[in-house]
C-alpha cells in the first residue's frame, strides 16, 4: 500500500533535511548552466536557517521523508514571492511542485491581505519550471543578465479578488 505525500509548515529540525534536498535537486540546474556555484548549491546550513526564519517555508513529506520543499515572503512592493521550489528528482512529474506552489500561494495570501501579486523567478534554460509557471497563470515580466550562462527571469500572476460574501436581506 503506497504513501500519500503530505505538505506540511517545515519545522527547525527539517532545516538540514532541506538543504539535502536543495542540494540534490539543484544539481540538474547546475548541469544545465553549467554552473556548479548557483546559490542554493553553495548556500551554508546557517544560511539556510537565516531564511527559514524570515520567511514561511512549506515541505512536502513521503512518510517521514521530506521529497519537497517552497519558501515565500511578502516584499515591500506587495508582491508575496515564491521561492526555491524544489522537487526530489524520483517524484517529479506527478503534481507535486503544482502543490507545493499553490499551497505557498494560499498561505501567502491568507498572510497578507495587501498582497495583490505573486512573483517567482527561474533560470532563462529551466524549460520544465517555465511550463509549470505559465500553466499556472504566471507570466515573465523581465529578465536579469546574471551571468554569461544564466540569465534569471522574473514571473508574475495577479493574486485573485477574493469571493465576494453575499450581503444578507433583513426583513424589517
Amino acid at each position: 500500500m503506497g504513501m500519500s505525500v503530505m505538505i506540511g509548515t517545515a519545522t527547525e529540525s527539517d532545516t538540514e533535511h532541506v538543504l539535502k534536498l536543495q542540494y540534490l535537486c539543484y544539481q540538474s540546474e547546475a548541469e544545465l548552466y553549467n554552473d556548479y556555484s548557483l546559490e542554493p548549491l553553495t548556500q551554508t546550513l546557517e544560511e539556510l536557517r537565516g531564511e527559514m526564519a524570515a520567511g514561511p517555508v512549506l515541505v512536502a513529506r513521503l512518510g517521514t521523508e521530506v521529497v519537497g520543499a517552497v519558501r515565500g515572503r511578502i516584499e515591500a512592493d506587495g508582491a508575496a514571492t515564491i521561492g526555491t521550489l524544489m522537487v526530489h528528482p524520483r517524484m517529479r512529474r506527478h503534481g507535486l511542485g503544482r502543490r507545493l506552489l499553490s499551497a505557498m500561494e494560499e498561505l501567502l495570501a491568507g498572510r497578507s491581505a495587501t498582497a495583490d501579486r505573486f512573483r517567482l523567478r527561474t533560470g532563462h534554460r529551466s524549460e520544465g519550471n517555465l511550463r509549470l509557471y505559465r500553466r499556472l497563470g504566471y507570466a515573465p515580466v523581465g529578465t536579469e543578465v546574471v551571468t554569461r550562462r544564466l540569465s534569471v527571469v522574473t514571473l508574475e500572476k495577479r493574486r485573485a479578488a477574493p469571493a465576494a460574501v453575499p450581503e444578507l436581506a433583513v426583513a424589517g
